[in-house]
């Protein structure tokens, strides 16, 4: 273990180990990923901090039952444990902090918008490179381009994901992915513990207060690095990412990648309000039984306005960034044009065996193919009406169309 972060370690579990359950504080933690990874550099201590607030968060306002007790261990481990073995083969193979990562197109938002759909298109095409959900859990040793989607690691992730969508059903309605498809960067900003995937696990109010203050530079500055061991691998391509997260992180993602193509999507906010309370509902409540549904309801609607506040914030401080804004309804009516657009604004072109694979992969995979995903404000305590005046300057600036008979 570096000596800062075995330090700050010592320090910081010492303040909370007496509120937490046995086995979740960081040093613990810590010393379980040790174990696994066989490798005791973590790197820049700057994790730690988050680390240190989301164990004492979970002891006090998570409520997990055995469940979500052993997910969560597992989960804090296994990304502590592929930040070890991150560390350990750049130390090994130093070259590899010199790989490029240019201009790599970035879907930054907003939740629950279209993003997962969006990313899954821009990853038929064969001249991308997306960060599939495997790896990102399991970086190393890095993929070659004959086992990016195969292999024994595809198969146990895969086997992972069956067995959570089997303890709740309702998951694999709501938000399926398949190991070997995109995924959301906040896997990796996970591992830096600066990251809205503890928020997807679990109703931490302390640690979510935290991350809205906390500065992100660490967490990208590791999330390139794990890109660069990745593409080292030999699958290389124009890197497409995604994940509503980078809304809330937008100087420390353009600080890192000055050179990224930024895509923004709109939706009417009453339906992403009740979307993500159902999604949030649905993961967290396979991981506690209590009734956090208040905490859920304010929270991610206030999320939803945070989001939007600090994209506007970026736009005003950076008006020679081009945002390119894609309209949900677009996308769904018209997914080969949409795309075309995105590649239009980023000065690329979609070429003819591009546009093959998209337009094959949207006959291949209709909307619902999992099942409906049925959710209500009213289930929330949320009222259309006042979400839609709460939301009012943001839906005239981007003419954003009403979908409030489907909330």
């Amino acid at each position: 273990m570096s000596d800062g972060a075995r330090s700050v370690a010592r320090s910081s579990g010492s303040r909370v180990t007496s509120t937490q359950a046995p086995g979740l504080n960081p040093d613990a933690v810590m010393s379980a990923a040790v174990e696994a990874a066989g490798s005791d550099d973590f790197g820049p201590a700057d994790f730690v901090e988050g680390l240190t607030v989301l164990c004492a968060s979970v002891a006090e306002q998570a409520k997990l039952n055995d469940i979500g007790r052993f997910a969560l261990e597992q989960n804090i481990v296994g990304g502590l444990a592929n930040r070890l073995r991150i560390h350990d083969w750049l130390n090994r193979n130093p070259a590899i902090r010199d790989e490029p990562i240019s201009a790599p197109l970035v879907v930054i938002g907003l939740f629950r918008a279209g993003t997962t759909f969006l990313s899954q298109l821009l990853d038929q095409d064969p001249a991308n490179r997306a960060l599939l959900r495997w790896e990102a859990a399991d970086s190393v040793p890095p993929p070659s381009p004959e086992n990016y989607r195969r292999g024994p690691r595809v198969d146990a992730a895969n086997e992972a994901i069956e067995m959570l969508e089997s303890l709740n059903p309702q998951m694999r309605i709501v938000h399926h992915e398949d190991a070997e498809g995109p995924t959301e960067c906040i896997t990796l900003l996970g591992q830096d513990f600066k990251s809205l995937t503890w928020e997807a696990m679990t109703n931490v109010p302390d640690y979510s207060r935290w991350l809205l203050g906390a500065d992100y530079t660490s967490a990208y500055a590791y999330h390139r690095r794990v890109l660069q061991v990745l593409q080292s691998g030999g699958r290389r391509g124009r890197w497409t990412l995604e994940s509503p997260n980078h809304a809330i992180a937008l100087p420390a993602l353009a600080a890192e990648y000055p050179d990224a193509k930024l895509v923004l999507l709109h939706r009417d906010p009453t339906v992403l309000c009740a979307s993500a309370c159902s999604l949030i509902s649905t993961l967290t409540g396979t991981f506690s039984d209590a009734d956090h549904t208040a905490y859920i309801a304010e929270h991610w609607t206030d999320l939803l306005a945070e989001s939007i506040d600090r994209s506007e914030d970026f736009r005003h401080a950076h008006p020679e960034r081009e945002i390119v804004d894609v309209q949900y309804a677009d996308l769904v009516s018209d997914p080969i044009g949409t795309v075309e657009k995105i590649y239009a604004a980023c000065g690329q072109e979609l070429d003819e065996q591009g546009r093959a694979a998209v337009t094959a992969s949207v006959a291949a995979n209709p909307k619902g193919r999992f099942g409906t995903h049925g959710y209500r404000l009213e289930d929330y305590g949320l009222q259309a009406g006042e979400i839609s005046d709460r939301f009012a300057h943001y839906i005239k600036r981007y003419d954003v169309p009403s979908e409030t008979s489907r909330a």
